[in-house]
């Protein structure tokens, strides 16, 4: 198992999506609405795709792959991979990560939707 190191774009993004999906679930309370919302699931979606990172990044539903488009932010000479948070999806999120600075630790880098 990794601990998670934040990086400031991935933890921003991650608590922006939180604080929406906690808006959500209190607006949907306020309605006695049942059905989630999509700033739910999509935050859902992000926290098992974290999970499932920490504690196998080579889990099959991750389909983690090198990304080449960014820096390792730590050694310019290592990789930066990219997960899937959502596939088939327009806008679908991804997740973009790295392992380090230290042993057993998994750099978190951005949290965002492909292009």
């Amino acid at each position: 198992m990794f601990n998670p190191v934040w990086l400031p774009d991935a933890r921003k993004t991650y608590d922006d999506l939180s604080a929406k999906a906690k808006a959500s679930v209190a607006a949907r309370k306020k309605t006695g609405k049942t059905k989630s919302t999509k700033d739910e699931g999509l935050f859902k979606q992000v926290r098992k795709t974290i999970d499932f990172l920490l504690n196998n990044p080579k889990h099959p539903s991750l389909n983690t792959h090198e990304y080449d488009s960014l820096e390792h932010p730590y050694d310019k000479s290592k990789k930066v991979f990219e997960a899937y948070v959502q596939n088939n999806t327009p806008g679908a999120y991804r997740l973009f990560w790295c392992y380090g600075p230290k042993e057993n630790e998994i750099s978190l880098i951005a949290i965002t939707s492909h292009p």
